[in-house]
């Protein structure tokens, strides 16, 4: 029994002494790895200087932008070119209309044909504008820019609406003489003729603009 206990005393002894040494061969290697991330440090800033943490600035108010729209810089080309358009007042076009029974006009390339079935409702009317009320140089760019918007929207038919002159000095239709002018010097317009009665008959012109 004595023998057996002087052994695993001896087994004891060893195990423990084997842990102390595995303990102490830890700690010497965190204490190395330690003194060599010191020297790396120390080297770090020997080479680029002394370094200081970067801190976030704490309440730093951001400079309010306010986004700024698009601009359509081809649509004001456009519009410009609409308003500098000259329409003239004084323009002729005694010799342009067709003043038989019934007012019309047409380019001269266009057959007789197409303004009877303008005139018969064929065409179907896709827009309209009306310039009641308008003074002459209102009257005269909204429908220009309405000319326009309409052709460029690939509108082939629309009506503009004059009115029949019955509340003008001496009765006379003068908008409506003015209209008419201005369309015949539009390029837009191929042809236009007197609106039907159920269109508003004189006081009113059905229109017939070129494709594309």
């Amino acid at each position: 029994m004595k023998v057996n206990t002087l052994a695993e005393l001896k087994v004891i002894q060893r195990a423990i002494a084997e842990r102390a040494a595995r303990e102490a061969a830890q700690r010497e290697a965190e204490r190395l790895a330690a003194l060599r991330r010191e020297r790396e440090h120390k080297l770090f800033e020997l080479a680029v200087g002394p370094v200081k943490p970067l801190v976030r600035a704490m309440g730093r108010i951001e400079p309010h932008r306010t986004p700024v729209a698009p601009v359509p810089v081809q649509r004001q080309r456009d519009e410009a070119a609409v308003m500098r358009e000259a329409l003239s007042d004084e323009f002729d076009i005694e010799t342009l209309l067709h003043t038989d029974d019934q007012m019309s006009f047409r380019i001269p390339t266009l057959g007789p044909e197409v303004v009877r079935k303008l005139r018969e409702g064929q065409w179907s009317i896709q827009r309209h504008i009306d310039l009641h009320g308008l003074r002459t140089d209102e009257a005269r760019e909204a429908l220009s820019r309405f000319i326009h918007d309409a052709h460029h929207a690939g509108l082939r038919c629309v009506r503009v609406v004059h009115g029949k002159g019955l509340g003008s000095p001496g009765r006379m239709p003068v908008l409506k003489q003015r209209v008419l002018r201005w369309l015949v010097q539009k390029k837009e317009v191929m042809a236009f003729v007197q609106a039907r009665p159920a269109e508003g008959g004189a006081g009113a012109v059905v229109v017939l603009l070129r494709s594309g």
